[in-house]
């Protein structure tokens, strides 16, 4: 599969861990709005599941010129409040893959050659290392607003 349209929305996350799978599903609802309307062809819906930092980081980044991250982040807000973030927004600390390693520098990094806005939420539960699918209703209920500031993003 190329990875060469210009805008990338990538929903980073865990499934099995509750909230953590915030933009795993995300990315879902998105696959099944656009069955039935049409997205812009120069975007790409990625499910990268744990496997974000690889997407971002490894793949070839010459063509692209806006990528959104989809993920939990905790910023202090209540339980499933959705706020966009620049790179330079980032809470210090707090954005971070599954292992701990920090992304927010390679992310200032990657700012230079393209657009990154991350569509973060704030979650209820992250139940790592306990499994616990599902997410919580204030997470659940945040998808539809969080789909809409995707859909604005990549100009829908």
């Amino acid at each position: 599969m190329p990875y060469d349209a210009e805008i990338l929305v990538i929903g980073c996350g865990n499934i099995l861990f509750k909230d953590d799978g915030f933009g795993p599903t995300v990315i879902k609802r998105l696959e099944e709005y656009s069955k039935e309307h049409s997205l812009p062809e120069n975007s790409m819906l990625i499910d990268a599941g744990t496997g974000g930092p690889h997407f971002i980081f490894s793949l070839p980044q010459e063509c692209w010129k806006k990528l959104i991250i989809v993920d939990i982040v905790q910023f202090g807000a209540e339980p499933g409040t959705i706020r966009t973030f620049s790179v330079e927004e980032l809470p210090e600390g707090s954005y971070e893959n599954v292992h701990s390693w920090p992304v927010s520098q390679p992310l200032h990094d990657l700012s230079k050659q393209c657009e990154i806005v991350v569509v973060g939420c704030q979650p209820e539960t992250i139940s790592a290392p306990d499994v616990e699918l599902g997410l919580t209703e204030s997470v659940e209920n945040a998808i539809p607003k969080a789909i809409n500031v995707i859909l604005k993003e990549i100009g829908v």
